[in-house]
């Protein structure tokens, strides 16, 4: 932990495991893990001096994506102009830069009570400011069934293929989860990898708003894991209209899909999956 500086910037690291078969022999041989370290998440204004939001464990990589798409998600980010500059943090007089601190230096003042809540989050779970459906809506509109991307069967059941064709180091270490917005064409604007489902939906959020792009009203959102409320409240936060996963929804966040006018579809595998919410945007 001496040089954790250096070492938060690596994707995966290399150990020597034992492997132990059925018939009892033993054989060692080397393994690539995935990295998992600590990003401490700080907000700054004109009138504010950086303050601390939040802590989250995460695969190392679009640290700046992650730390924007977690605070317009959390909605001290409005839109795209309310970013100045995102940079790592650099000690007093010292060149050295803490790779595990990202300073997000916003043109608008933030509330600080969002500071003051210690947010804490592990790379299984994330943390969600909203607590209920209908906080939620109090912050977000819900969004218009005309709008969002329009998809055919054969594209829907092709998005997990889509994004897994973008993880080099799920296919080193077989241990991230991945995100990405995909358009009805099949086009992956952005696909982002971390051992956190949240941090990576999170990232390719981020992304948007660094590239002006939001609300992300053409394309679907992603996921290759399961689907809780948190992930259907940052896709609202974006205005994202269509949500599919390979994995399997939770009742809260069926509710709030349909609820907030998004198309939500879990079990996307073997060329089959299921639509829970506003099929509409779902044709032959």
């Amino acid at each position: 932990m001496a040089n954790i500086a250096a070492a938060v910037r690596r994707k995966v690291a290399n150990w020597t495991v034992t492997a132990v078969r059925k018939d009892g022999s033993q054989a060692s041989k080397p393994d690539v893990l995935v990295t998992e370290e600590p990003l401490e998440i700080r907000a700054e204004s004109p009138q504010q001096e950086a303050l601390p939001v939040a802590v989250t464990m995460r695969t190392p990589g679009h640290d700046f994506e992650l730390a924007v798409g977690f605070l317009f998600t959390e909605g001290m980010i409005k839109q795209s102009d309310d970013v100045r500059t995102v940079r790592y943090c650099q000690l007093p007089d010292s060149a050295e830069q803490q790779f595990n601190v990202v300073t997000v230096s916003l043109a608008v003042p933030f509330d600080e009570a969002l500071s003051r809540r210690g947010m804490v989050t592990s790379a299984s779970c994330g943390i969600c400011g909203t607590t209920s459906i209908e906080q939620l809506a109090q912050i977000t509109n819900r969004i218009d069934l005309s709008t969002g991307p329009v998809m055919t069967a054969q594209m829907l059941t092709s998005l997990p293929d889509i994004i897994r064709k973008a993880q080099p180091t799920f296919d080193r270490t077989g241990g991230l989860h991945a995100a990405g917005l995909v358009d009805a064409s099949g086009d992956a604007y952005c696909v982002r990898e971390d051992i956190g489902r949240h941090n990576a939906v999170d990232k390719v959020i981020g992304k948007a708003v660094l590239d002006g792009k939001v609300p992300i009203s053409s394309h679907a959102l992603v996921v290759s894991g399961r689907l809780s409320f948190e992930i259907i409240q940052k896709a609202a936060m974006a205005g994202i209209a269509f949500i599919a996963a390979v994995g399997a929804p939770s009742n809260l966040a069926v509710e709030t899909a349909e609820d907030l006018g998004i198309t939500l579809v879990g079990f996307v595998r073997d060329g089959t999956a299921n639509i829970y919410t506003h099929k509409h945007r779902i044709t032959n």
